[in-house]
């Protein structure tokens, strides 16, 4: 091999890197657009982490001093969730 078809496939080889770089930051881009509103929902959560953590601290404390109230409340609870699936699977997906 000649020092001009080195040159000439050096240049080759740095072209389609340049090109995968500005695939790669394109692919970029559209991941964060796509999983921005996760991201912001996330963030939120976290921001809410130390009331959650002193709401469920007086819940517990509630639960204690009234176990029926929790008991009735956990029964509605699973009724919804298991309405919920159950109009899911009645529906036609799409």
């Amino acid at each position: 091999m000649s020092r001009r078809d080195i040159e000439r496939r050096k240049q080759r080889l740095l072209e389609e890197i340049q090109q995968q770089r500005l695939d790669l930051k394109a692919s970029e881009r559209d991941w964060y657009r796509l999983t921005s509103r996760y991201d912001s929902l996330w963030h939120t959560v976290i921001g809410l982490r130390r009331y959650i953590v002193v709401g469920s601290g007086i819940a517990a404390a509630w639960s204690l001093r009234h176990p029926k109230f929790l008991v009735r409340w956990a029964k509605r609870g699973f009724g919804l969730w298991s309405s919920w699936r159950m109009i899911r699977k009645a529906l036609p997906r799409h």
